[in-house]
């Protein structure tokens, strides 16, 4: 006998979205680095909990937007991932300070106005 699955409606995975800035004339590199992510980084990712990551950009904004139960651990956790440690230092030195960057935020948070399913 199969166990009743739950419909989506049961199970909500909040969305998330927060803003980074390529610093100019990196937007090429950023994208090409971003073509050929690391298997075993993506493979963390989706170990913390981390899907449906989208990365849109225009000119140096980008907009980074995921489905991830528990930000902050999920965070946490790649925070101290040898493979993200890498990758992040490697993708810092294409950032610049985002502007509008509370103090104590680690990202520029989104707040969801407005969703259509």
């Amino acid at each position: 006998m199969a166990l009743p699955q739950a419909s989506d409606e049961e199970i909500h995975v909040p969305r998330v979205a927060f803003r980074l800035r390529i610093r100019a004339g990196k937007e090429q590199e950023y994208e090409e680095a971003h073509r050929h992510v690391w298997p075993a980084l993506l493979a963390k990712l989706k170990e913390v909990g981390i899907s449906q990551y989208s990365i849109f950009r225009r000119d140096q904004d980008l907009i980074l937007v995921m489905q991830v139960a528990d930000f902050d651990a999920a965070w946490n956790a790649l925070d101290r991932d040898e493979t993200n440690l890498r990758w992040q230092k490697e993708m810092s030195a294409l950032f610049e300070p985002v502007p509008g960057l509370k103090p104590g935020e680690r990202f520029a948070m989104m707040k969801e106005v407005f969703y259509l399913d």
